[in-house]
């Protein structure tokens, strides 16, 4: 394996590592209604655990309304059930052919909650890029220890990982708090 296969494997992982960051952060309430918040809601249908995406569409028609339409009317109480197994607080209603979701406004109190969580789910992103690069060190000490990379080698991309690594950790800790900011504002 090559310093820059090395290298671009690591990105990518942190690359990832930021995608799953972001998706975790879509699903933590703000004030307003987002199809991101119930998207990766698991329910029992068809004999299997499938997310609600694929089993309907999902829309925000106003500020703290979220309306989930099933493909297949047979679905909707088996939605209507995992939302309300969610731990999400949501209290979805049946309206003919949809379900329809009001969100409530966020007490100050919640809204601190939603922020402690945004920042747990931080820490976890920061652990996985720094995991990452402990791993590419320690693949980077290998190749030197087999004699295809020269101690210099191993310096200057030990210090390019540790470049992406605290980029990557930067982009987490913004991404934080633009969503803090998100949560926080009324």
């Amino acid at each position: 394996m090559t310093l820059d296969d090395i290298v671009l494997e690591a990105e990518d992982k942190m690359i990832k590592t930021i995608e799953v960051v972001h998706r975790e952060f879509g699903g933590v309430r703000t004030g307003k209604a987002s199809p991101t918040l119930v998207e990766n809601i698991m329910v029992e249908a068809y004999g299997s655990q499938m997310r609600l995406r694929e089993l309907a569409g999902i829309t925000a028609p106003e500020l703290r309304l979220l309306v989930i339409q099933p493909w297949d009317i047979n679905n909707l109480h088996a939605v209507e059930k995992a939302i309300q197994k969610s731990n999400l607080g949501l209290n979805p209603a049946i309206d003919k052919k949809v379900i329809r979701i009001v969100l409530p406004e966020l007490s100050e109190e919640r809204r601190v909650e939603f922020t402690k969580i945004v920042r747990r789910m931080a820490e976890e992103g920061r652990v996985a890029v720094r995991h990452v690069r402990r791993d590419a060190i320690e693949l980077l000490k290998k190749e030197t220890k087999a004699g295809t990379i020269t101690e210099d080698q191993l310096a200057t991309t030990e210090k390019e990982v540790q470049h992406l690594t605290d980029q990557y950790i930067a982009k987490i800790d913004e991404a934080m708090a633009h969503k803090e900011k998100e949560i926080m504002t009324v």
